[in-house]
């Protein structure tokens, strides 16, 4: 089974910083969309930040100016740098792949999650 591998989570106090990176356990076809969501417990599962193959980037309001996302073709590797993090990032972050480009939301290669918690 084609599997994401995450890595990069931890515990912070805020105000810290944390990158999470993201690549497929196999080879495959060429990853257009490369995403990263969170879920915290007791809510529903939010984009956090895509990316394109072009390098386009979306961002989830709440993120805009900490979080940066990036990626490296040539090694299939997606990363999120999270800069000033506050309690409220606390939460499961997810990384996706998509093989087409990430308006049309379709993710069908997803990471086990790895867990973030910041404490005030």
């Amino acid at each position: 089974q084609v599997r994401l591998v995450e890595s990069g989570g931890g515990s912070v106090q805020a105000g810290g910083s944390l990158r999470l990176s993201c690549t497929k356990s196999q080879p495959t076809w060429k990853i257009f969309c490369m995403g990263w969501f969170r879920q915290a417990p007791g809510e529903k599962r939010e984009a956090v930040a895509t990316i394109d193959r072009d390098g386009s980037t979306t961002y989830a309001d709440s993120v805009k100016g900490r979080f940066t996302i990036s990626r490296d073709n040539d090694k299939v590797i997606s990363f999120l740098e999270m800069d000033n993090l506050q309690p409220d990032d606390t939460a499961t972050y997810y990384c996706a792949f998509s093989y087409t480009y990430c308006h049309a939301h379709d993710w069908p290669e997803w990471g086990q999650g790895t867990q973030v918690t910041v404490s005030s």
